[in-house]
């Protein structure tokens, strides 16, 4: 028990039914506010967990703003930013967003969304000139990727917000790779921030969830569409994600450090064309990371996802993340241990080669999503699967 006589951590609330006590009571219950704990009529639409999981990534996201910010959880990452577009898109809305955007995401837009007359036109988020040419008197959404899900591409949220809010539209951004302790987008003109919560905000990849955090009125439009289509978070799922919470500021510092000494290290092997990671002083993302996101004595924290693509071209890089001993192919990213996807034949393997071309995805492309292991482990490690593969040549 704490002090002031509450648990020290959070408790698992099982599903109800919840005792409601008698008719008259159940018939006045006023809708659950937003944000705030109960009434919970149904289990299955709002309980405890859920809501306390919420209200803490609210007060990370929104610990700078003024105005009050709140939040939904969802039962996944693909659930949030589902009901995102089912509650602001309709039949002939357009959407602009990333050409390199979460493949989930991209198969909503481009099999789900356009059955229902969403249109959506995917852009290079980095070149604000495309981004503007690609917006229309019709387009309601901009959507936006803090750093980018595969060569962690950084969006200048402030210009990208002026540009959207030009014409009316909102600018949602998914931060999943650049938790809070990174970047809170909300302070950069944001209207909308989601995360699919498994990966930093969980981090033990044992719990899957998503969250969407924002101003009460756009949040309470997206709580009718999460109770209308059952995307709702379990209470042993909050539960674990909300625990997650606790240790956020740690391993994010640990992961975001050891990502720059990883990516500056695997830079410099000559089997190895290029690498993008926006902490490089290279990296056409460096200047905007420096400006939007936080710094600690181990420098700016530029996120742990660092793409690697060594000469060679496609088989190279597939063979190149075969190769790796310590560092685990597979998914999610942001979890204790260190996970390395080949992205032409895993994440972005229904994306033929003009929309990797479009996404600046090279077919030879790993990525690496640093875990807590020690740098230089995963530094030799990498070097020998380079070793391997001979001497580097142009692709």
């Amino acid at each position: 028990m704490g002090s002031d006589g509450w648990p020290a951590a959070p408790a698992v609330s099982e599903p109800g039914p919840w005792d409601l006590g008698e008719n008259t009571r159940a018939a006045h219950l006023p809708p659950p506010p937003v944000p705030g704990l109960g009434p919970f009529a149904r289990a299955s639409c709002d309980h405890p967990a859920a809501e306390a999981f919420a209200a803490a990534v609210a007060a990370l996201e929104g610990s700078r703003l003024a105005q009050p910010t709140v939040a939904q959880a969802f039962a996944s990452g693909m659930a949030a930013i589902s009901a995102v577009f089912w509650t602001f898109a309709q039949a002939g809305t357009h959407v602009v967003a990333p050409a390199s955007m979460h493949p989930g995401a991209y198969g909503f837009l481009r099999n789900v969304a356009a059955r229902f007359g969403v249109r959506a036109d995917f852009v290079d988020m980095t070149n604000l000139r495309e981004v503007q040419a690609a917006l229309r008197p019709e387009t309601r959404i901009v959507y936006a990727e803090t750093l980018g899900h595969a060569t962690a591409a950084v969006a200048d949220l402030p210009s990208v917000a002026g540009l959207a809010h030009g014409i009316g539209a909102l600018l949602v951004v998914d931060s999943t790779l650049a938790p809070p302790v990174v970047c809170r987008p909300l302070e950069h003109g944001a209207d909308l921030v989601l995360h699919a919560a498994a990966r930093y905000l969980g981090s033990h990849s044992d719990a899957s969830g998503g969250v969407v955090a924002g101003r009460p009125d756009l949040i309470g439009m997206i709580r009718g569409v999460r109770i209308d289509t059952g995307g709702s978070l379990g209470p042993d799922q909050a539960t674990a994600l909300r625990r997650g919470l606790e240790t956020l500021p740690v391993r994010v510092r640990r992961q975001c450090s050891t990502a720059m000494v990883f990516a500056a290290a695997v830079a410099r092997h000559p089997g190895v064309r290029t690498v993008d990671y926006p902490g490089l002083a290279h990296d056409r993302g460096n200047e905007v990371a420096r400006r939007l996101f936080d710094a600690g004595p181990e420098g700016t924290r530029c996120g742990a996802i660092v793409t690697v693509t060594p000469h060679g071209g496609r088989e190279v890089g597939y063979a190149f993340a075969d190769r790796l001993r310590i560092a685990q192919v597979g998914e999610p990213a942001g979890g204790p241990q260190t996970k390395a996807s080949h992205l032409a034949s895993t994440a972005y393997r229904e994306f033929d080669m003009a929309a990797l071309a479009a996404a600046r995805i090279d077919p030879a492309a790993v990525r690496f999503a640093i875990g807590l292991e020690d740098g230089e482990d995963l530094i030799a490690d990498a070097h020998l699967a380079l070793d391997s593969l001979g001497p580097g040549r142009e692709a």
